[in-house]
């Protein structure tokens, strides 16, 4: 393999997701299966890096200071769903299940990774619950230590005392999946999250 080459792998292998032989198949595709493709990226690539930005009131994707769910009006602005990511606000999203605003944090608490609440997103949830607005958080963080401290935090240093309900999502066996098979983890959070039969 030419220098350039391994260039361009190192590159992408630095990519989340991507190990050595996506690396090295993307690499391939690009230079010598559809080498018109590459342009295409680059220009892609240049155009969103150039147009996109986050959202200054909730931290999504946006190519104005706004995104397009904060400016959309038919959205209960008084409920806030709280996520680490922007793909897990995509994934609520993609369900339907919530019609309320978003806040990504852009990522959680992790002292052993050196991330701090002065690292996340947190500043602009401050100045969204100082409005007077902010009636409910769903807190939908994931399910282990740094998630659980996230939520933690921000229910003490963030909410505070003020008369706002703080929920956090249900965790448990996913559809179509059986109590053999899941771990302890899941089966606890299961248990915990029990509802009324109806």
């Amino acid at each position: 393999m030419t220098p350039a080459f391994e260039t361009l792998l190192q590159e992408l292998k630095r990519l989340p997701g991507l190990g050595f032989r996506s690396a090295e198949r993307i690499a391939m595709h690009l230079l010598v299966e559809k080498p018109d493709a590459m342009a295409d990226l680059l220009v892609a690539m240049g155009e969103a890096r150039d147009a996109v930005c986050r959202c200054e009131t909730c931290g999504n994707l946006a190519e104005s200071p706004a995104c397009a769910i904060c400016e959309d009006e038919r959205r209960n602005r008084a409920s806030i769903c709280v996520v680490e990511h922007v793909p897990d606000l995509i994934a609520i999203e993609r369900s339907a299940a919530w019609k309320g605003q978003y806040h990504v944090l852009h990522g959680k608490l992790s002292p052993i990774h050196g991330v701090g609440p002065e690292d996340l997103n947190l500043q602009s949830l401050k100045a969204r619950i100082e409005s007077g607005e902010i009636t409910e958080f769903v807190l939908a963080l994931s399910n282990d230590i740094e998630g659980q401290a996230t939520c933690h935090y921000i229910q003490e240093e963030i909410v505070g005392q003020r008369p706002i309900k703080v929920t956090r999502i249900g965790f448990g066996l996913p559809s179509g999946g059986g109590v053999t098979y899941a771990d302890s983890v899941t089966l606890r959070s299961a248990l915990e999250g029990r509802r009324d039969y109806h």
